[in-house]
This record gives structure tokens, sequence and C-alpha cells, in this order.
């Protein structure tokens, strides 16, 4: 494109205005029917003077007059530049210059687009750190946690791919009333069973002990207050009380290292609430001290949020944040400033990203405004990355009540709806084969289908649509890097192979997919920027569609299209290395065969 940035720079300097570089923006065109580049002559109007209400004109003469003057500054561009080795024609529809390039040049912008390098432009930024995951080490993990997995997962490796130095860190909630309660479920009904002797999952396990204390409370309500008493003598430092903490939560941690195995997400640093809310504590406690906190009463202490920002609680008084309970027992924001600033000072961070549910906005708006108010800069960039729930049929999971959709009964449900899609095709692979197709596929349609969507909005899951290989999903996607590649092993065996060195491109179908290809590096790099990887999901999807089109319209290995399979080639390979690194940020494999 710099080419015809260069071109145009010249003739407009020299024939109508001085224009700088930076003047010049070029877009894809939204149809091959227009070119494959243009550029809006605005900035050149505009420095012209044309786009300035006369005073004996109305608005819509104004804009009537300016309209035709951006149609003529067009054509009188269009007409100054000549076809050459870059450029094979240029036209001008209403305020765009449309350049339809030589196809060569097209391919090599669209292989450009494709070159990982071209994704970060060659930067490198300082550490960034994505905090993903955490989960509570009394239950399983759900199909809530699965979102939250693939999207800080996916977005780690955008940014990773776009120039930051990503540390992909896990905060496992360890410690609290409601681990107490499923270690004291486990004191009274358990009868020394274990993972082991039930032949149970361990996380599994423990949740169990979790649901059978919600059931059990409703008989007896004083197991609210034995959890808390056993909290009390867990931060006393008691230590039969810690061996049983200890042992279950290795039960649960084991789980959860083999579900995020199965589901091909690690991180590079694990924090324990445990470890942390102990220096949380001394923040709090140095907050006090210099007068930012302020004991009540019963011993608790709080920080009273300012009005201004926060406004008021429904009895007409400012909001308050408890930072300490009256026994002493710390909170969730407790750790949270302890965590936050040890994050700092390990990493040097230069930004902070936090992928919780948008249930806990209010929590985190609370938690970087009391870390700047203790003189934390950087809290500024802290960044909660909220994302919405994921619904059922009978509305939002509640794991309290043990009604949820467990994410590895969930992975192996789609795994087995792929197996069936594939027997369908192909009674004669044999089992292993069919289970690593089946794996690629089932678990490519639930992170496919868990991240289409922007992370604000509530999805309503369908395991059924999400694996299929039509329509809007993972499968379609991967579907369309398996037939390219078909093709291309194929023509090797009839000893054909992709090329441009003679480019030709004929149908408007070619142009059309080469357009989404080189649209490529703008997507991923727009999703680093919003934190957002169903930008990336979307245009993947519409990319493997232009693909199929191309497919369908224009014949590839004909014998009568022999002079063009070569580079017809070329784009059935550049198609598919686009969609397959594209996936590949989305934390999906593709296959060879589907």
């Amino acid at each position: 494109m710099q080419r015809i940035v260069g071109k145009l720079l010249q003739v407009i300097s020299e024939s109508i205005i001085d224009v700088e570089e930076g003047e010049i923006a070029l877009t894809i065109s939204s149809s091959p029917l227009f070119g494959d580049v243009s550029f809006g002559v605005f900035p050149v109007v505009e420095k012209l003077g044309f786009n300035i209400q006369g005073s004996n004109e109305t608005k819509s003469e104004a804009r009537r007059r300016i309209k035709d003057k951006q149609a003529e500054l067009a054509k009188e561009i269009a007409a100054l530049i000549q076809p050459d080795e870059t450029i094979f024609a240029v036209t001008a529809t209403g305020p765009y210059v449309n350049f339809k390039v030589q196809p060569a040049v097209l391919i090599d912008m669209a292989l450009a687009a494709i070159n990982p390098q071209t994704w970060s432009a060659g930067s490198s930024r300082p550490v960034t750190m994505i905090e993903f995951l955490s989960p509570n080490t009394n239950k399983p993990l759900h199909l809530g946690h699965l979102r939250n997995m693939f999207l800080g997962d996916s977005v780690a490796r955008i940014l990773t791919a776009t120039g930051d130095t990503v540390v992909k860190a896990n905060l496992i909630n360890d410690r609290g009333d409601h681990i107490c309660k499923s270690m004291l479920a486990w004191q009274k009904w358990a009868n020394g069973a274990t993972p082991e002797s039930t032949g149970t999952k361990g996380d599994h396990f423990v949740g169990e002990y979790y649901v059978k204390f919600s059931q059990m409370v409703d008989q007896d309500p004083t197991l609210e207050d034995q959890a808390h008493a056993m909290l009390q003598a867990w931060e006393a430092g008691d230590e039969k009380v810690l061996e049983l903490w200890r042992t279950m939560n290795e039960w649960v941690m084991k789980g959860f290292d083999q579900t995020c195995v199965k589901l091909g997400v690690s991180f590079g640093r694990v924090y324990y609430e445990s470890a942390t809310y102990k220096f949380g504590r001394t923040i709090v406690e140095k907050g006090l001290a210099d007068g930012i906190f302020q004991k009540e009463p019963d011993g608790a202490v709080i920080y009273q949020m300012p009005e201004a920002e926060f406004g008021l609680d429904p009895r007409g008084k400012p909001k308050r944040v408890t930072l300490l309970r009256a026994d002493g027992t710390s909170l969730y924001i407790t750790q949270d400033f302890g965590t936050a600033v040890m994050k700092v000072e390990e990493y040097a961070l230069v930004r902070s990203i936090y992928v919780v549910g948008s249930e806990q906005e209010y929590h985190f708006k609370c938690l970087f405004h009391i870390l700047r108010r203790l003189g934390y800069e950087w809290a500024e960039q802290c960044y909660h990355l909220s994302y919405g729930m994921v619904t059922l049929p009978d509305g939002k999971m509640k794991s309290r009540e043990g009604r949820v959709v467990d994410a590895d009964d969930l992975a192996e449900e789609m795994v087995e709806l792929a197996k069936a899609a594939i027997l369908k095709k192909h009674q004669e692979l044999d089992a292993d084969e069919v289970l690593r197709r089946a794996r690629v596929i089932g678990l490519g349609a639930l992170r496919f289908y868990l991240l289409f969507d922007t992370p604000t909005n509530t999805i309503a899951f369908d395991p059924t649509v999400s694996i299929s290989f039509d329509g809007t999903t993972g499968p379609y996607c991967q579907y369309a890097v398996a037939r390219a590649r078909a093709i291309l092993h194929k023509a090797a065996a009839e000893g054909k192979f992709p090329s441009h060195e003679q480019a030709s491109l004929v149908f408007l179908e070619e142009r059309a997919l080469l357009h989404q290809v080189m649209r490529l590096t703008a997507v991923i790099q727009q999703s680093a920027t919003e934190l957002n990887p169903s930008v990336l999901a979307k245009h993947l999807f519409e990319l493997a569609k232009a693909f199929s089109v191309f497919y369908n319209k224009v014949p590839v290995l004909a014998v009568a299209e022999s002079a063009f399979a070569p580079t017809r080639l070329m784009l059935v390979d550049i198609a598919q290395k686009a969609i397959t690194g594209g996936l590949s940020l989305l934390g999906i494999d593709t296959l060879n065969e589907m």
C-alpha cells in the first residue's frame, strides 16, 4: 500500500495542494467491484477549504456543494494516476479514488497480512498481567468459568501476538467462609471418604460437600456460625483446621489442573489468597494509621467512598466498603490489595487486567479507587475486563444449589457430539483417530461459541448449535481449513503447487477472499486494543465464508483452467493459513481432515 500512498502524495502535492503522508489513509474496498483499496478525498477537500459553509448557503446547499466537490476531486485525482507495475486500474466513485491492484501485488499484500510480524509491527511493550479463572477451592469449574478461562487465555494470546509481554496469572481463592463450609460438611458427613476411596475427581468430590452444606443449613442455621468459627480458627493458625484445609485444597487443585490441561490452558504465575491476605491486611492497617480508613465502634475497618464519584446508599448516606470484619477476619478486597501490590512489585507491570464477571464491576471500581487513594499511581493501569453470564434455559447458574453445567461434563459432551458427527461421515476411522478429531472439533466449538459474542453480552449456551458444521461456529471455520488443505494435498499429488509468479485473478470471488485476508492484521490489532476476541472470531467466520464462496465458484484444479491453478492454489494456501493463524489466537486447533 505504501507505493499507492506515495503515488497519491506525488500527484496531489504536484497538481492540487501539498499533503503529508499522515493525511493519506487507504482502506480495503467494501467490494471488489469498486477495486481493492480506496482513498477518501475528505482531508484534501478540508484542506482546500471547500467544506466550510458559505454565508449565503443553507446547510443542505453546503452539503450538496461539498459532496459535488468531493466527487469532482476524486475524478480529478483518478485521472492523474496511470496504471503501472502496482496499479492495474484507477476509478472514482463518489468521494473515493478506487485502486484495482495488480494480481501479484494484491497477493503480496495478503501474504503480509498473515505474517505474525505485521501483527505487532515489530513493537515490544512492557509486561501486562492477565488474571483470570480465579476459582474457589470448594467446587469444580463450571460453564461460567469456561467463558472466563477462554476469554483470558485468548486475550493473552492476542496481546502477545501484537507485542505485549504477557503473564497469565491465576488467583486461587482458597480461604474464607465458603471454603470452610465444604470443610465443615466433610467433617460432619464424609465418614473419612476421599476422592480415591470414592473414585471421584477431587474438585467434584469437595464440591459435593459444599452442596451438602447448603442443603443442611436450612435445617440447622447454626452451621453458618460453625463455618465462620472454623475460618477464625484457620486465621489463628489452628493446626488441625489447617491440616484439613491443606488436604481438601490439594484434592481440588489436582482436579483443576486436570481440567486446565484438557482444555489447553496454562498459567505463568499462580497466586493464593491464603498467601496474600496477610499482606493485604498490613496495607489496610497502614491506611488506618494514615487516616485513610476508619475503625468502627465494633472494630470493623471501613473506607467511606466519596459521594461525588460513588453517590449515596439507599439510606441517603455515603457508601462504605468493609476492609476487615469486626472479628478481624479478612474479606476478598483485603487480599485483593495484597495481590495487586505483589503483582506490580514482582513484575514491574505496565498494565494489570482482571477477567471477572460483570457482577463484580462495583467491587473493582472500589478496589481501583482505594488503591489510587493509598498512593499507588499504577492503579490507573488496572482494568476490569468484565463479561456477562452464561445462561441456561432455567436461568443463571447457582453452584450453591448444585445446579451447574459442570466444565468437565460439558467438555466431554462436546467431544461426544463431535464423535457422532464424525462417525456419520467416517465409519472407517479407528477409535483413537475419531477421539483425536473429536477433541479438536468439540473443544474448538466450545471455545468459539463462548468467544464469539462481545464479552459484556449474556450468552445462552446451546451445545448442539455450537457443534454444527454450518453457521457461525468453530467447526465451520475448522472445516474451511480442512477443505483448503485437502485441495493443496490433492494438488501436490498431481505435481501442482501454489505460486503467484504469473498471477492472474479472473473472478471477483478471488479478490473478495484476498480482501478478507488483508483485513486480518487490523482485526487482530483491534481485538487487542479492545480486549475483545469476538472481533477476531467474527472476522474469521467471514473469512471462512469468503473461502466457501470462492471454493464453490472458482475452479482450482480443473484441467481447462490449469493455467490459473498456481495462483488459485496460492489463494487456497493463504486462506487456510489466515484462518489457522486467527483460530490459534482464540486457542483453537485445526485438522487436515474432518
